[in-house]
């Protein structure tokens, strides 16, 4: 974490803990308007002429689309075209970045420097260079609209404003990241906490939770064919854009193969948290790699776990799916978004 950022924040009554994670002791699980420190996600920075062909033959999503007013979501996988990684990528001048948990950028950012080769791109880890703030809720337009000549309307797009880069980003209310140099981002979050209430980032991670969007953790890394984890239905995946490390498992899974996982959207009963890669289970199931696994969970407001999950079709059709084999039963809830079924797929 940015030294001056972080002594900024332990003036604003934050505890800072030996991770760098950021916690509001004082703060409400479930704000209106809530503005977050994301500190807890990193940042890969690559620059250089062909950066953005370098990323085009490793990623899943085509980075020719990405510009200083559109940022995308991606994923990067291993040959056999499971998800190492997934994560965000926007631009900002002659630099793209990739914003990941923090957890999984050394391992991305080594892997990556292995196949730059000839190219004329170089990578580091610009996590400290840069400050990412979070906000969201019914305040956040119109706290905005003071900072930037406009807002991003449409999720995904970024506007460019005095060295800031605002991204709109999906939920069931308005959401937005801002990133920018620390000295501009000290002004910009004592302003907005004139408006919003300072929250940790377990709520902005339910916020993604309730979108659909998807996260890799080191817990379920190679664990998703991008389509699994609706990576597609997230703007995510690219069908056209040509070849990348993984592509023929995925074109082969929409244009041959038959999906029987998919991610859903579900809340548990339960005190004790779900975490990241934890076993599903369901009596129906007679799959030799399980019925699924946990992609991520919060707690819900009220009580019990809110929590996107990647589980067989015919499993969650059953109507039992479990976490663990005596663990609570997944109550599953609708997703912002439609499930796609494609002629070849399977329902069942």
């Amino acid at each position: 974490m940015n030294s001056q950022w972080k002594a900024f924040l332990e003036t604003q009554s934050a505890s800072i803990s030996g991770s760098d994670e950021i916690r509001f002791e004082d703060a409400p699980p479930f704000p209106d308007c809530a503005l977050f420190d994301l500190s807890h996600l990193g940042l890969i920075g690559v620059q250089g002429e062909d950066a953005l062909d370098f990323l085009q033959g490793q990623f899943t999503n085509d980075t020719r689309n990405i510009t200083e007013e559109r940022s995308q979501m991606s994923g990067y996988c291993n040959p056999k075209g499971r998800m190492l990684a997934a994560f965000r990528i926007f631009r900002r001048a002659d630099s793209v970045y990739l914003q990941l948990p923090m957890s999984l950028l050394e391992p991305l950012l080594k892997r990556l420097s292995m196949f730059v080769l000839r190219a004329s791109a170089t990578l580091k880890n610009a996590s400290d260079e840069l400050v990412r703030i979070g906000l969201a809720g019914d305040c956040a337009e119109s706290a905005l609209a003071g900072h930037l000549p406009h807002l991003p309307q449409v999720d995904d797009d970024a506007v460019q404003h005095g060295g800031m880069t605002a991204i709109r980003v999906a939920g069931s209310q308005p959401r937005f990241e801002i990133v920018g140099p620390v000295t501009q981002m000290q002004e910009l979050w004592q302003a907005l906490a004139t408006r919003a209430t300072p929250a940790n980032p377990d709520l902005w991670a339910w916020l993604d939770i309730h979108a659909g969007i998807p996260t890799v953790y080191p817990e379920t890394t190679e664990a998703f064919v991008p389509q699994m984890a609706n990576m597609q239905l997230v703007n995510g995946v690219s069908f056209t854009k040509g070849c990348y490390t993984g592509q023929e498992v995925v074109a082969r899974m929409r244009y041959l193969g038959k999906l029987k996982r998919r991610m859903y959207l579900a809340h548990i009963d339960s005190d004790t948290a779900p975490r990241p890669g934890d076993a599903l289970f369901s009596a129906s199931s007679e799959s030799g790699q399980g019925t699924g696994k946990v992609v991520a969970a919060e707690a819900s407001p009220g009580a019990g776990y809110d929590l996107l999950a990647v589980v067989q079709i015919s499993a969650v059709e059953e109507g039992d799916v479990r976490v663990e084999e005596n663990g609570p039963r997944l109550e599953f809830r609708e997703l912002p978004y439609d499930f796609v079924i494609e002629d070849n797929e399977q329902k069942t």
